[in-house]
């Protein structure tokens, strides 16, 4: 069997695309896997700027998946010390646009073009966790959840839910191109 996806052929069941491996069964994408070297830029592009001053870790990266972490510090907090919602939502949105991110190559950046984020209890653990994942992928549109769990003495307890729909853009067509980044980021 012979598959075209744009100018891209594959013979059998996998198709290279840049950085990332398809998995291709009866003409159809099942998921992807992506090489080592992917992973790392983008566990290293998701800390910079507002993600690397909040002081959020990133924990696992896997095709359609992205984990992360923040270690609570004071200045996390609301008036009646619990993270503030600010904090949870940034984190849900950047991570689920970074397990969107795990699918495409690097010939595109992944836009938020809407959110929705439910709070089920306060926030007054020591760490917390987000774990996203994508739920539905096309070809510009890609929409992702995010769970972000409050973490500590090792027990989770579940924190708030969030869907983040993200648009694929080709990087050639951002104002903000890799040369017009500001200097420390890649």
């Amino acid at each position: 069997m012979t598959i075209f996806v744009g100018p891209y052929i594959c013979a059998g069941s996998k198709l290279l695309v840049g950085h990332i491996t398809l998995n291709i069964q009866n003409n159809r994408i099942l998921g992807g896997q992506m090489n080592k070297e992917w992973a790392e830029f983008l566990r290293r592009d998701f800390v910079q700027g507002f993600p690397a001053y909040c002081g959020y870790q990133v924990d696992m990266v896997q095709y359609g998946k992205f984990e992360t972490s923040l270690k609570i510090r004071p200045d996390h907090r609301q008036q009646d010390g619990f993270v503030h919602a600010g904090v949870i939502a940034t984190m849900a949105d950047h991570t689920a646009g970074y397990a969107a991110f795990t699918t495409v190559t690097d010939e595109f950046r992944i836009l938020t073009i809407e959110f929705k984020i439910n709070y089920f209890r306060p926030a007054t653990e020591e760490m917390i966790v987000c774990r996203s994942k994508v739920i539905n992928k096309g070809r510009k549109i890609i929409v992702s959840e995010s769970e972000v769990f409050g973490v500590s003495g090792g027990q989770e307890r579940f924190v708030s839910k969030a869907m983040v729909t993200l648009m694929a853009v080709p990087t050639s067509s951002l104002a903000n191109t890799e040369a017009d980044r500001p200097a420390g980021y890649q």
